[in-house]
């Protein structure tokens, strides 16, 4: 199909351009089913079930159930960490409630997120909880996914796992997962230093699953160039700490919209692990610095109220609704392929 569009696009540009007429501007709805085509292949089923290709990332303290069920019910992936349910039966609770608020329409998949760190008590206990719900794509961060990618898989969920470096990714595609969170330079909260240009062509040359990038991306330009790069997903993470849904303290809102990349700091020295944070939340912390690489589950849940934030948070204006921030999205997007269908006829 893409090479019959672009055969089609090519033969009356080149007819044009030789009988001396303008050229023609590949329609954007070309560049669109070229991209669509590549996304729900990548994806399967629940690619056909989005309106932008977007993960609205899981946040610590922030990505709750309104939260995941209004991303959801506008078109993009709700992803929320399974540790921000206090327990495993509040997480019983919030999965049964997210569920039948989604049953009455189509909606993008939701899925949650799974620290899968030695140090998390509660790892089987949520895994055996999110089988029985019948979730149908989990993402796991801070460690391999072994522990859980068996069982996960056998109850016929799809498995991403979030790297921040290219021997992480290989680590993981080796493990047997169906996609990769490239963890990439300026994302929100646990980060990674690589530049995404290169780390997803990179992770390309070896990896032919779903890629998610993430890092920066905070709107629709950034997301389609996300997808020319070579990723069938975006995560979004920042813009949603903003929203009226999210679980963030007014505060942190305020601070979100006030903020710049110039604001972000970089520091390992609140959970063990490099995090993008907000200055002003950082500077004013009272408790002593973590030893670099000493994670620890239980200090991750004990203080949920860690003002992060990637740099992508200069294009936050104000507090939204998550259906005006989806709407804003999907619009950039769409205006973006015009601009990029306007190039390629350059």
């Amino acid at each position: 199909m893409i090479v019959r569009l672009l055969k089609i696009y090519f033969s009356v540009r080149m007819g044009n351009q030789r009988y001396g007429e303008a050229p023609t501007v590949m329609p954007p709805t070309i560049y669109f089913c070229c991209l669509e085509v590549r996304m729900s292949t990548a994806t399967t089923d629940f690619g056909r079930r989005l309106t932008v290709p977007l993960v609205a990332a899981p946040m610590t303290g922030v990505s709750g159930p309104e939260l995941v069920v209004s991303a959801c019910r506008n078109g993009v992936i709700g992803s929320f960490p399974t540790h921000n349910a206090r327990d495993v039966a509040e997480l019983d609770t919030w999965l049964s409630g997210m569920r039948r608020d989604l049953a009455d329409a189509p909606a993008a998949p939701i899925a949650p997120n799974l620290v899968v760190h030695r140090t998390n008590a509660r790892l089987h206990e949520d895994t055996a909880c999110l089988v029985e719900h019948g979730i149908e794509l989990v993402i796991t961060s801070v460690g391999s996914p072994t522990p859980v990618l068996e069982t996960l898989h056998a109850s016929g969920c799809q498995v991403y796992a979030d790297v921040a470096t290219l021997a992480q990714a290989r680590k993981a595609a080796d493990a047997g997962v169906d996609g990769l969170v490239l963890l990439s330079a300026g994302a929100g909260g646990q980060t990674g230093a690589a530049n995404p240009f290169a780390f997803v062509r990179a992770v390309r040359e070896f990896f032919a699953g779903t890629v998610v990038l993430a890092g920066g991306v905070s709107d629709g330009v950034a997301l389609l160039a996300a997808r020319v790069l070579g990723a069938d997903l975006a995560y979004m993470g920042t813009p949603f700490i903003a929203t009226r849904e999210s679980l963030a303290s007014q505060e942190y809102r305020s601070a979100v919209v006030e903020a710049s990349m110039d604001d972000v700091r970089l520091s390992d020295q609140v959970g063990g692990l490099p995090a993008s944070l907000l200055a002003q939340w950082l500077e004013g912390r009272e408790a002593g610095p973590v030893s670099a690489g000493d994670f620890q589950q239980e200090r991750l849940v004990a203080d949920p109220s860690v003002w992060s934030a990637g740099h992508g948070v200069t294009s936050i204006r104000e507090v939204v609704a998550v259906d005006e921030l989806v709407a804003r999205v999907r619009r950039e997007y769409d205006e973006a392929l015009i601009g990029l269908s306007a190039l390629g006829a350059g």
